[in-house]
């Protein structure tokens, strides 16, 4: 028999009457003295529930004082009993110690296996998200609903088909105003008006038909139009989240929002919240109907102004900054991170065409003659200008060195003239049909975040990231 504390030979064997084991007397009953407990099973035990085994051994002799050897070696037996103990008890805490650990091992690598397929199943999710082509509709009233089909609703199909014939017959016979401005009288330019700080963070500018008010709004959520002859801010919006874009719709203005909402003012105020995260870019539709918008989400939506509604929300592969439509009309195209610049049929919402720029794409501007579009990227020193009958490497028609970071580029109506701004400034560059060259006409050290021109070319607006107005002519 050997103690189940000490793992020895008991001098006074005892058994549990609880677990049935066996221990040397004094070892547990000191053990029991202190918890009260079986050392084994760790059930409630007494002295009393203890039986004496009778076992064959030599009886110690009692040592008289400790001065002798025999009472030196029953104290050396006492501290090897405590040292029995206190390892018996070590044991025990090492393997409660290992069990935890044990459980421990086994709930983290199921926590880390249940991460790992939700990160697949995330991951799964969105790549399929940016893949699916689905409309929405989500206006302030409540009262749109989301469709299934890809395309616009026939009449508004059959809108873009008139806008097309009509513009594309006369496009290239379209002679240049006699009262259009030359390189002369635009080499001449220089600052006219400028107004005081408005809308600090201003990035984009709208001139309505007239030519007299500018539309404009920055990062303080609100929007403003701004009379040139007036010099000064005569109607104020306020769009809630800070403003990314701004056109026209007839004489009602229409912004964009980091928050994702497209906000239609004037008399029939609309609230569009197709978006999920921020709407970067606005544009619209030479027929003057159906309106655009792009987004952080990846995707671009078309709305019926007329009708108050969103028709079409179609999803691509990247997030989306900035958009414009062909002069025709039959053509859309939205500029995103990656750096290409998708082009898609306006009718169907099918991808037609992809041009690819050496980083995120940060604005894009259809000449008037409709076969050429400019585009910069985000912090580049060059706006390129692309031909859309050409694929590839073969579309850059030309890469124009501005000299400083262009943020902002702009054609004028009868596509000789190319604006482009940035924050050292502006510079307006020409194309001459006769000779089939560029040259710089103007460059002026006026920052600009925004630049468009006004009535005959004769002027040109631009706003800066402190909101100042400036007409330059």
């Amino acid at each position: 028999m050997l103690c189940s504390i000490s793992g020895e030979a008991p001098q006074h064997p005892v058994a549990s009457s609880k677990s049935g084991n066996v221990y040397e007397k004094r070892l547990i009953e000191a053990y029991i003295t202190e918890n009260h407990k079986d050392p084994v099973n760790g059930e409630e035990l007494e002295i009393t529930d203890l039986i004496d085994l009778k076992s064959s051994r030599i009886v110690a002799p009692r040592p008289p004082t400790l001065t002798s050897i025999p009472s030196l070696l029953s104290t050396f037996q006492n501290e090897w009993d405590a040292l029995a103990l206190e390892s018996f008890n070590l044991r025990q805490q090492l393997q409660q110690t290992r069990q935890e650990l044990a459980t421990a091992l086994y709930q983290h690598d199921a926590a880390v296996r249940v991460i790992a397929r939700l990160t697949r199943e995330r991951d799964e999710a969105r790549d399929a998200l940016s893949k699916v082509t689905i409309t929405a509709g989500g206006v302030s009233n409540g009262d749109a609903m989301q469709i299934d089909s890809q395309g616009l609703p026939e009449d508004l199909a059959a809108k873009v088909d008139a806008t097309q014939e009509k513009l594309s017959k006369s496009r290239r016979k379209r002679p240049v105003p006699k009262e259009w401005a030359d390189s002369e009288l635009i080499e001449k330019f220089g600052v006219a008006t400028t107004s005081k700080a408005l809308h600090p963070g201003a990035k984009s500018l709208a001139i309505d038909e007239s030519g007299q008010l500018v539309l404009f709004g920055g990062d303080d959520g609100a929007a403003g139009i701004f009379s040139i002859p007036e010099n000064k801010i005569v109607e104020s919006f306020t769009a809630g989240s800070a403003i990314t874009d701004a056109v026209w719709y007839g004489s009602q203005p229409v912004v964009s929002t980091a928050s994702g909402a497209v906000k239609v003012f004037g008399d029939s105020e609309t609230t569009f919240t197709s978006h999920a995260g921020s709407a970067n870019g606005l544009a619209l539709h030479p027929s003057g109907d159906i309106l655009a918008s792009v987004g952080v989400d990846k995707s671009f939506v078309f709305y019926d102004l007329p009708g108050g509604k969103a028709v079409t929300q179609v999803y691509t592969d990247s997030e989306l900054k900035t958009a414009a439509f062909h002069p025709d009309g039959h053509l859309f195209a939205a500029g995103g991170t990656d750096g290409q610049i998708k082009l898609f049929h306006v009718k169907t919402g099918e991808n037609a065409a992809n041009f690819d720029l050496e980083g995120p794409v940060q604005d894009i501007a259809f000449s008037e003659n409709g076969i050429w579009f400019a585009a910069v990227a985000k912090g580049s020193n060059s706006v390129v200008i692309f031909d859309l009958r050409k694929e590839g490497k073969a579309a850059e028609a030309k890469v124009l060195e501005i000299g400083g970071q262009v943020d902002s580029i702009r054609w004028d109506y009868t596509g000789q003239y190319l604006a482009a701004s940035g924050p050292r400034g502006l510079t307006i560059s020409q194309y001459t049909k006769g000779t089939k060259s560029w040259s710089d006409v103007i460059s002026t050290a006026v920052p600009a975040t925004a630049v468009a021109w006004g009535p005959g070319a004769k002027t040109l607006i631009t706003v800066n990231n402190d909101g100042i107005v400036t007409v330059l002519g």
